[in-house]
């Protein structure tokens, strides 16, 4: 096999904070080893790559120019819900009237995402079109 992705990393002010939005993001708990002063944090969600959570001095300042699009197992929409409430904020809401479309939203530290539709939620609307 050729090159892999070892992990996808954030800079941020609050490697323990951030490390924790994004495992009740993924289900996926922080190791208790990892402690609050820790300048570096990694989790593994299932099935996916790590994340690597690093602290930098300087704030973002700009849009991201890669970020993670994520697939839910449930509707979009109830995903999206769930994200903001464990703190996202809606950075910019592409959802179309015919049900396609995305949601761009902000973890705690202005890193942005998306939530894509589910795989069940696109074979519907193939079997509705008959694309």
């Amino acid at each position: 096999m050729g090159t892999v992705i070892r992990n996808v990393s954030f800079d941020c002010a609050n490697p323990y904070e951030l490390a924790h939005f994004w495992g009740r993001v993924f289900d996926c708990p922080v190791d208790p080893d990892f402690k609050p002063d820790d300048e570096e944090l990694v989790i593994e969600p299932p099935g996916g790559s790590r994340l690597y959570f690093q602290r930098v001095p300087e704030p973002k300042t700009v849009k991201n120019r890669v970020h993670i699009c994520l697939e839910p197992d449930v509707p979009r929409d109830r995903e999206v819900e769930r994200v903001l409430a464990l703190g996202a904020t809606v950075v910019a809401d592409r959802r179309e009237p015919d049900g396609s479309g995305w949601v761009v939203l902000a973890d705690p530290e202005g890193n942005e995402f998306c939530v894509l539709r589910s795989d069940a939620e696109r074979a519907l609307a193939r079997e509705v079109t008959g694309e």
